[in-house]
């Protein structure tokens, strides 16, 4: 018995490695250059991609039989803000079950602040997806000014510029700024250069939510350009749109000017949700100097009648401006105090308050809910002509600008849960709007050209298998603003770092997503 059991031990260990350790066979690979698909198979080993080609004979641990489905690179959501979810929800269910196997957060000026602490957490912690992350100017200034609406000192500005530093030094992917937000929203345009030089001495990108996306859209651009163009980094114009009612369709003057930048050498690429409503909280209908200096600050202009009536006047004024005559277009997301309001616009509230409808009633909603703590908000804002034609721009990526979702948790905007598969089902197969192969390529090699992601975004030998298996005849978004909480259907198998993560639809037990840092 004992000479038996050895010959058997020693079979098994005479037994030849497989060849990789996943072979997809009879896959139409769609690369991620934009070129037209392909038939091949793609062999998997050691977190790489291995081989492509007929690959005949060859042997693998797992054999998938793609029987014609597409293979794509996993798809790369440059836009995000998991901070805060990341270590609830680590999986981040939502964004693998629309075939995103990598994420940049830290975007609009919000991150963390001490990265490399953050990173090696996240590190033990094991998360979904790979995740890189950006420093925010708004994270940064707060750290140093609070919330103060002034202009930095010299003094400010070493302090900010060396969080900066240290931050890029840990790995940052670049710098961002959410100029629309408090406390950034108060800095001027050499406060940013300054900051974005402290970044550009690293590398990576300058990722800006701009100024403003409407009237003054064309000014932003050029702010923007002109930070980039001083930091010597590549431009990322987060989540581009027109955002005004009564400007919409000006998006051909604002892709007019990003087009005349980029043909006079300048690095500068478009991010997008393709949705025409927006999601962010309910503080920006509100005049941004009402807001500095905290809580306390906030409450007691409320509460003085005379600055009430000033930030009334002022909101009436913005709102007609936005070709609004009332609140209408703003449904809530997630209201804390009440979460029974949540879905419900700020007209219809007022409503139920038993006020006066119109724009002074619901201006006083605004005002009461946001003495009581504020709300995420989705604001009905952009015209789907603009929509379309951002979506056609050929240096626009594809991003969701969400969060790691909490299942059930708000009426949060749809786009956290379905932004991949909308665009592959709506405006690839339904409107034509897209080819397959363009669509992939900017949810893949556009957004990896640009953040330096060298190893990720293509199908090619060598790259890190990140990969996506799909039936683009049956991918569907499921999420509707009325009903946000459901899941992307039709993603069959997506592979993070040569592992299975979603099998037949499902999740298996693995996280496999690793922190990317900037690459010098």
């Amino acid at each position: 018995m004992y000479r038996f059991l050895l010959a058997c031990l020693a079979a098994l260990v005479c037994l030849p490695a497989a060849d990789f350790d996943i072979l997809i066979r009879n896959a139409r690979v769609v690369d991620g250059t934009g070129n037209p698909w392909f038939r091949a198979n793609v062999g998997v080993r050691a977190g790489q991609i291995a081989a492509i080609g007929r690959l005949d004979g060859k042997t693998a641990d797992r054999v998938i039989d793609a029987a014609g489905r597409v293979l794509a690179p996993g798809f790369i959501d440059v836009h995000t803000h998991i901070e805060g979810t990341v270590e609830q929800i680590p999986r981040a269910d939502n964004f693998l079950l629309d075939g995103v196997t990598s994420v940049i957060t830290g975007n609009c000026g919000s991150s963390e602040v001490e990265l490399g602490a953050w990173f090696k957490k996240l590190e033990t912690l094991k998360i979904g997806p790979n995740m890189g992350s950006l420093i925010g100017h708004n994270s940064v200034r707060r750290t140093v000014m609070g919330t103060a609406n002034r202009l930095a000192t010299e003094d400010d500005l070493q302090r900010m510029r060396a969080l900066v530093d240290k931050a890029m030094r840990e790995g940052a992917m670049g710098f961002s700024t959410g100029l629309i937000y408090v406390p950034g929203t108060y800095s001027n345009t050499e406060e940013v250069i300054a900051l974005a030089v402290a970044a550009g001495k690293h590398g990576g990108v300058y990722a800006s939510h701009m100024r403003d996306e409407g009237a003054k859209i064309l000014d932003s651009i050029e702010e923007a350009v002109t930070v980039g163009k001083a930091a010597g980094v590549p431009v990322e114009l987060s989540h581009f749109k027109i955002d005004n009612k009564s400007l919409w369709g000006s998006s051909i003057k604002s892709l007019g000017l990003v087009e005349q930048y980029r043909r006079q050498g300048v690095d500068v690429a478009l991010d997008q949700y393709p949705y025409d409503r927006s999601s962010t909280d309910l503080g920006m209908v509100v005049p941004s100097w009402a807001l500095a200096d905290g809580t306390a600050a906030i409450r007691k202009r409320l509460a003085d009648p005379a600055t009430r009536e000033k930030i009334t006047a002022e909101m009436e004024k913005n709102v007609n401006a936005l070709g609004h005559s009332d609140y209408s277009f703003a449904a809530i997301a997630a209201y804390a105090p009440d979460p029974s309001i949540d879905g419900k616009t700020i007209s219809e509230v007022t409503l139920l308050k038993g006020r006066q409808p119109g724009v002074r009633g619901d201006i006083e909603t605004v005002l009461e809910l946001l003495d009581k703590g504020g709300a995420q908000m989705v604001y009905h804002s952009m015209g789907e002509e603009d929509v379309e034609r951002i979506m056609r721009y050929p240096n626009t990526a594809f991003a969701s600008d969400s969060g790691i979702r909490e299942y059930r948790s708000g009426r949060p905007h749809p786009r956290g849960y379905g932004t991949n598969a909308r665009v592959l089902a709506l405006y690839v197969r339904e409107k034509g709007v897209l080819t397959l192969e363009d669509a992939i390529r900017r949810m893949t090699s556009l957004p990896a050209r640009t953040f330096n992601l060298a190893d990720r975004g293509l199908i090619r030998p060598g790259m890190a298998a990140d990969l996506v298996l799909f039936d683009p005849q049956k991918v569907q978004d499921k999420a509707t603003f009325a009903d946000p909480h459901q899941y992307a259907e039709g993603f069959d198998v997506v592979v993070v770092n040569g592992q299975v993560v979603i099998d037949n639809g499902k999740f298996t037990s693995v996280r496999a997503g690793k922190v990317l840092r900037r690459q010098p």
